[in-house]
């Protein structure tokens, strides 16, 4: 949390999860003044957000509640604010041998990114961008400055779908 809200120059921060245990983890480690924590039942929208940032969770939430979520995201925001959607791509060879080799990801049903960009659609979105990163592993880190020349070649690691509120 701290590096988020230093690189976006934030005035304040709302985490969020489904866990009450990783909520009180959270707030001891990052407890100050304009850091906020809450479960995903506690959290009430107030629609005054420029910002959401999700990373990954969306392939654990199951199908059928994805639609609520994305409702809680989008009345979460102000209008105009953006959504940085980032999920595993499953269309990359290295992200599914990691998923599959993950306890954490046993349950987890992927996203692809046209299944995202239809569900962040049907949500009231508007698409702003999509990008593929993370293409080598640290063995090829040399390489890494390709990324960005890369970027919209869906093989990456992880995609993110970058989305905004309507005016």
């Amino acid at each position: 949390m701290p590096i988020l809200s230093e690189l976006l120059a934030c005035e304040s921060l709302v985490g969020i999860d489904v866990s009450e245990k990783c909520i009180e983890h959270a707030r001891n480690l990052h407890a100050s003044i304009g850091v906020r924590f809450d479960t995903v039942s506690a959290y009430r929208p107030s629609g005054d957000m420029d910002l959401v940032y999700s990373n990954g969770v969306f392939h654990h939430i199951l199908p059928a509640e994805r639609d609520s979520s994305l409702r809680l995201v989008y009345d979460s925001l102000r209008p105009g604010g953006l959504f940085s959607f980032w999920e595993n791509n499953p269309w990359n060879l290295g992200t599914r041998y990691c998923m599959y080799r993950c306890i954490f990801d046993e349950d987890a049903v992927t996203i692809s990114p046209w299944q995202a960009r239809s569900l962040l659609r049907a949500a009231g979105f508007e698409l702003v961008r999509q990008d593929f990163l993370f293409y080598f592993p640290a063995l090829l880190k040399w390489l890494r400055d390709l990324e960005p020349f890369l970027a919209k070649l869906p093989l990456g690691g992880q995609y993110q779908v970058l989305c905004r509120k309507p005016l």
